[in-house]
């Protein structure tokens, strides 16, 4: 499954956190249980139970939803939940702690290192802008954030989904069309840490960044433009975001 902000449950997860913000953990914890129950696949119920999990009141219960989340993290198996596994690991380690179980603290610790290392996607890659690019052409570190005009971006951005991708060309400054291009990183990258761990466990939008170009090799012209609801809605949520870039 593609993350998407726009899936029901994911949504239902944002409003959670959303009231989290607000200092509002009862109706916070009513929203992730509403998500839980009416997750119907592996990658919806990974997410769900892992929000579960924050609004526990034993560590036992805690334990409990973050082995579920890890159960299902692990059937899905791909990129979009990896990046997920170390602070999984982690946060159980720390409930084994808790609990006087130094055995299971140490392993699930020593997995949590195991599995935090560089980024195994392998693409494709993808990189939305308003910009008309060619093959062949490269784009580098420098330019000014699409979020924060004021700043000098150190890297370059791209991510594996198209769908983020086209967000990305929608909210990109300029009076072009929108493009999204099919990206081949020329040397090595890194999880972007201004999504990772952050909202979401580990990097469902499976974002990067690179401070080496990124070299267009094609350009796609189909994916799942958001509607103009939504997208406004993002605009709000950029504009009124208290929150610092990491460049």
């Amino acid at each position: 499954m593609e993350f998407s902000p726009f899936n029901p449950v994911i949504k239902l997860c944002l409003q959670g956190m959303s009231f989290e913000e607000k200092e509002m953990p009862e109706e916070a914890a009513q929203l992730f249980l509403k998500a839980w129950e009416e997750a119907s696949d592996d990658h919806e119920k990974f997410l769900a139970s892992h929000y579960v999990s924050r609004h526990q009141k034993t560590v036992e219960d805690k334990l409990k939803w973050l082995e579920t989340s890890l159960e299902f993290a692990l059937k899905i198996n791909d990129d979009t939940v990896k990046s997920a596994l170390p602070s999984l690991y982690l946060n159980i380690s720390q409930c084994y702690q808790n609990l006087g179980d130094h055995e299971n603290s140490k392993k699930n610790a020593e997995l949590s290192e195991l599995f935090r290392n560089h980024p195994s996607d392998k693409g494709p890659f993808y990189h939305g802008t308003k910009a008309e690019l060619q093959i062949g052409d490269l784009l580098t570190a420098g330019g000014n954030s699409n979020y924060k005009s004021e700043f000098k971006m150190n890297h370059i951005y791209f991510t594996a989904l198209t769908q983020g991708a086209g967000l990305a060309a929608a909210l990109a400054k300029g009076d072009g069309a929108e493009r999204v291009y099919i990206v081949e990183p020329t040397g090595n990258f890194e999880n972007d840490p201004n999504v990772t761990d952050k909202k979401f466990p580990g990097n469902p939008t499976r974002s990067y960044r690179s401070e080496m170009p990124l070299k267009i090799i094609g350009e796609i012209t189909e994916w799942n433009r958001p509607k103009p609801e939504d997208l406004q809605k993002f605009r709000e949520k950029l504009e009124n975001s208290k929150g610092d870039i990491i460049n």
